[in-house]
């Protein structure tokens, strides 16, 4: 008796995402069994552990496989080999650059040199993270630096070009990318309260302003290395502080405006030519590669910390630096406004985003 039968035949590479996570979060095959056994696969599909433990061997060979395309992703999406989805295409690429915050805490600011690579052991028992996986990152953090530092163009836009990206992850990249080429200190002990999402926003907001980006598109390296030019002129800012009658003056519009707006004014009105000084002596002293490598440091202890001392709000310390930059703006005698505003403009978006617990 003749048995007509339907047959369909396909190449799509399929791809576990639990599996693929797994294998990203640097498991072997054994652990990664035992792991998918304890989230109840089993009892999902009827499986066994020996067809469970083939099943992860054949998902591990895929990924290994893939690595090589995903080192450069637009390599993923025009080989051939491999017949995935772009959907599929587009997870895989995002995970595998996708980064663990308490990694790249440890090791934000430093040299992505063989020296750093070494300290992953150390890193990797610290943060409980697996040394194949903190691996991973970190090639990947050295593999995008290597790539874009040399660019013209924006920093993010190259990014999103080069490794087909997410806009949050190509902006998190270019924030390693931009603490990487300054060697911002980052891992001293009173800037552990700080996040790693602290430290992006505030290179966004320094990338944005104070790089040679900020005032010529066409500059090379345009949003990784900081104008020098304008780091020059920041001596120009000391006059608010050396010129005695502009300092008065400045104290005393701020005096002005904030008088019954805040809960520590009194504390505010005798601390502020302190305050005034630290602020500015750190914009004066950036010209030097050491002063801009500690300038976090500088703002949490020539600021942030007597401010806390003080028992200054989050409030408290936003009307202050808005009026404080705003009654610059009133000193006829103070003739360098636009370097102020670039400068304190910065500033004051990096203090009110590091003011907090």
């Amino acid at each position: 008796m003749a048995t007509d039968l339907d047959v369909f035949v396909g190449n799509t590479t399929r791809i576990d995402e639990e599996a693929y996570q797994l294998w990203l979060d640097g498991y072997s095959v054994l652990d990664a069994v035992s792991i998918r056994i304890k989230n109840g696969i089993l009892e999902q599909t009827g499986a066994t552990s020996d067809v469970l433990e083939g099943d992860t061997m054949d998902h591990y060979r895929t990924f290994q496989m893939l690595e090589r395309f995903l080192h450069s992703p637009p390599k993923l999406v025009n080989q051939l080999i491999f017949q995935i989805p772009p959907y599929v295409q587009a997870m895989l690429i995002e995970k595998y650059y996708t980064f663990d915050e308490a990694f790249v805490r440890e090791v934000l600011g430093k040299k992505l040199s063989k020296g750093t690579k070494k300290d992953l052991d150390d890193v990797s028992a610290k943060t409980k993270i697996t040394l194949k996986s903190c691996r991973r990152q970190f090639d990947n953090f050295k593999r995008v630096f290597k790539v874009v530092e040399e660019m013209k163009g924006p920093l993010v836009e190259n990014i999103q070009q080069h490794f087909l990206l997410s806009d949050r992850l190509a902006r998190d990249y270019a924030a390693i990318v931009f603490f990487a080429n300054n060697r911002f200190e980052t891992g001293k002990k009173k800037l552990q309260y700080l996040t790693f999402q602290d430290f992006a926003y505030c290179a966004e907001q320094l990338i944005q302003n104070w790089t040679l980006g900020a005032v010529d598109h066409m500059a090379d390296d345009i949003d990784v290395d900081l104008d020098k030019e304008f780091l020059q002129d920041l001596k120009d800012l000391k006059v608010l502080i050396t010129d005695k009658d502009l300092l008065d003056q400045h104290k005393s519009l701020v005096c002005t405006a904030l008088r019954g707006k805040i809960n520590v004014y009194s504390e505010m009105e005798a601390n502020f030519k302190n305050l005034s000084r630290g602020l500015v002596n750190i914009a004066a002293n950036l010209l030097h590669t050491k002063d801009v490598r500690d300038f976090f440091i500088d703002l949490v202890e020539k600021f942030i910390e007597p401010c806390k001392a003080e028992k200054w709000n989050a409030n408290d310390v936003q009307f202050f630096l808005t009026n404080y930059m705003k009654a610059a703006r009133a000193l006829d005698a103070f003739k360098h406004q636009g370097v102020w505003e670039r400068y304190m403009g910065t500033v004051r978006c990096c203090i009110l985003k590091m003011y907090h617990d």
